[in-house]
């Protein structure tokens, strides 16, 4: 029991004084889910703490996934006009960035000579982590590692997301919503948050549609070229 309360209290407290900071210091690469991550891996290293043992508590805030991805059914539905205006637009960016997506790692994989089972594992990267892991498996990866390569671009994708949107003066939330939830997923998603609601739905539905788009498309395309 004393187990639980260490694991929930202390991942909580470090999240809130991680999102303090990110408040007073407002850089990309401190966002809370990143450096409240870094830190508790960093503490569960130098203590020397069993996984098992902080999963004890932390699979409650795992459980707290479900009901977190609902809770953007809210902001979906306040959205809904722009995405029955835009559907075509949403539909066919996200084939888009599926299919790109898919090419520019296994040609940049078999370009480096990497093993056939390493790519089969990067290709469902862009997939949110329960959809990706499955694939990853079906295909003949190693899922717990998809899993790690989903958080890398997850955090990539929230961290050097908003300076290439200012930098290529992206200021519609179509396309920054499309972008970020076909190649950031969740991570990504909360860092359109603080863009604007419209943002949020349009990234949300981009992060579902995209996990359906991948679960058809990624088997295909690995059956085809490997």
């Amino acid at each position: 029991m004393l187990n639980i309360i260490l694991s929930i209290s202390s991942t909580i407290i470090i999240y809130l004084l991680m999102a303090k900071l990110y408040k007073r210091y407002h850089y990309p690469f401190l966002m809370p889910v990143i450096t409240a991550s870094v830190v508790l891996i960093v503490g569960i290293l130098l203590f020397n703490i069993p996984y098992d043992v902080y999963m004890e508590g932390g699979k409650w805030l795992q459980n707290l996934l479900g009901p977190a991805v609902v809770g953007l059914a809210y902001p979906l539905y306040n959205q809904r006009h722009l995405l029955i205006k835009y559907k075509y637009s949403i539909l066919s960016g996200l084939l888009i960035a599926m299919i790109s997506g898919l090419i520019s790692v296994y040609a940049l994989l078999l370009l480096f000579h990497v093993d056939k089972e390493w790519i089969l594992t990067a290709l469902p990267k862009s997939i949110t982590t329960p959809i990706a892991m499955q694939v990853s498996e079906t295909i003949g990866g190693i899922a717990p590692l998809t899993a790690v390569l989903v958080m890398i671009a997850g955090f990539t994708g929230a961290i050097l997301g908003p300076w290439i949107y200012k930098l290529a003066k992206v200021n519609s939330p179509i396309s920054r919503g499309v972008s970020m939830g076909s190649a950031s997923h969740g991570v990504g998603i909360s860092k359109l948050n603080e863009y604007g609601e419209e943002d949020l739905s349009i990234g949300s539905v981009s992060m579902s549609l995209s996990a359906v788009m991948g679960a058809i498309i990624c088997p295909i395309f690995a059956m085809l070229f490997l």
